[in-house]
C-alpha cells in the first residue's frame, strides 16, 4: 500500500512517535490527529496537521474523528506503565480504545489499520526474540494490555476484512520525549551534576531505536507487508545499557558524576531486564537500521539536551 493521497487518523498523535510520524506523512497525504494530551503536548503537534483533542474511550469522541472519508488510521494512542498508576485501570482503557478505533473502522468501512504494540508482549523471551517464539507471557499489565490489543486487531484482520500491520517496539527515543531513560538522566544531572541514581544496577539492556528511524522503518513496512495482519520487530541489532546511557549523557554533558543505584536486577515491577528482539523479518522485507543502539542514544541525547536547557534556563 502506497502512504500517498490518503485520509489519515493519527490517534496519540502528540506523543514521541506519533507527533514525528504525523509530520512525515503530512508531506503526501491528509493528516488528523486525535489526541486527549494526557500526555503529549499540543505544541509537539505539527502545524501541517489538524488536530483535535478527543479521548479514545469515548466512543463519541472516536465517531467524530474517524469519519467516512478516513482511509487508514496508525492507532498510537495509550497508557503505559511508566505514566499511569492505575493498572486495572491501564489495562482496560487501553483494550477499550482499541476496540472503539476498530468498531468505528468497521462501521465507516475504513479497512487499514497501523498499531503500535511493544516488545513487552514477549515477557522475559530469549534473545534475539523472533515474531514467531510462543508462547507469549507478558510480566507487566502494559505488556498484557498490548498482547490483549494484538489478539482484538487479529480477529478484525481475520475476520471483518481490516488489512492490520503490528509493530512490536524496541525501546524508541528522539526529540520531545519526556518519561524514558534519557530524558530522565538529562533532567536529573541538570539538577544535580555531581550524583545520578540509577533504577535497579544500571546492567539492563535493551536494543534501541531512533524515532527518525522508527518512522522509517513503520512506513516501509506498510509499504511491503501485504497479508491481512501484519506483526514486525522494530529495533536495532544491538543493545545498550543503563550504565552505557548513562555514560552517553554524562559525556554529552561534560560531567562526571557519581552513580547511584536503587538496586534489583531491574527498574520496576513488570521491567524487563534484557530484551533485543530480532529483526530478520524486517530485513528480509528490506529495511535495515543505520545506527547502533548506541548511536541512537547519543543522537536523542544531543537532541534533548537542546531542549531541556532551554527549559531549565
Amino acid at each position: 500500500m502506497k502512504l500517498t493521497d490518503k485520509r489519515v487518523l493519527v490517534t496519540g498523535g502528540a506523543g514521541l512517535v506519533g507527533s514525528h510520524l504525523a509530520a512525515h506523512l503530512a508531506e503526501d497525504n491528509d493528516v488528523l490527529v486525535a489526541d486527549d494530551l494526557s500526555k503529549g503536548t499540543r505544541d509537539q503537534v505539527p502545524d501541517t496537521v489538524e488536530f483535535e483533542k478527543a479521548d479514545m474511550c469515548d466512543a463519541d469522541d472516536v465517531a467524530r474523528v474517524l469519519t467516512e472519508d478516513t482511509d487508514m488510521v496508525f492507532h498510537f494512542a495509550a497508557y503505559t506503565d511508566t505514566n499511569y498508576d492505575d493498572d486495572r485501570k491501564l489495562f482496560e482503557e487501553n483494550g477499550a480504545m482499541t476496540y472503539n478505533v476498530l468498531e468505528r473502522m468497521d462501521e465507516v468501512d475504513c479497512d487499514k489499520l497501523a498499531f503500535t504494540s511493544s516488545s513487552t508482549v514477549y515477557g522475559e523471551a530469549p534473545m534475539p526474540t523472533p515474531e514467531d517464539f510462543a508462547p507469549l507471557e507478558p510480566i507487566s499489565i502494559y505488556g498484557s494490555s498490548k498482547l490483549a490489543d494484538e489478539a482484538i486487531i487479529s480477529t478484525y484482520a481475520h475476520s471483518y476484512g481490516i488489512q492490520a500491520w503490528v509493530y512490536r517496539f524496541a525501546n524508541i527515543v528522539g526529540p520531545n520525549q519526556r518519561g524514558n531513560v534519557v530524558p530522565d538522566f538529562i533532567e536529573k544531572l541538570l539538577e544535580n551534576p555531581d550524583t545520578l541514581t540509577i533504577l535497579g544496577n544500571g546492567l539492563q539492556e535493551k536494543s534501541y531505536l531512533h524515532v527518525e528511524e522508527c518512522i522509517d522503518a513503520m512506513c516501509h513496512v506498510v509499504e511491503h507487508a501485504e497479508k491481512d495482519y501484519n506483526v514486525y520487530n522494530l529495533g536495532t541489532r544491538t543493545t545498550t545499557s543503563v550504565n552505557t546511557i548513562a555514560d552517553i549523557v554524562a559525556d554529552e554533558m561534560d560531567l562526571d558524576p557519581e552513580y547511584e543505584y536503587t538496586g534489583g536486577d531491574r527498574g520496576w515491577t513488570g521491567d524487563v531486564p534484557k530484551m533485543r528482539l530480532s529483526i530478520e523479518k524486517l530485513s528480509a522485507l528490506g529495511w535495515e537500521p543505520s545506527q547502533s543502539s548506541d548511536e541512537a542514544v547519543r543522537e536523542a541525547t544531543r537532541q534533548l539536551l537542546t531542549e531541556l536547557r532551554a527549559e531549565y534556563e
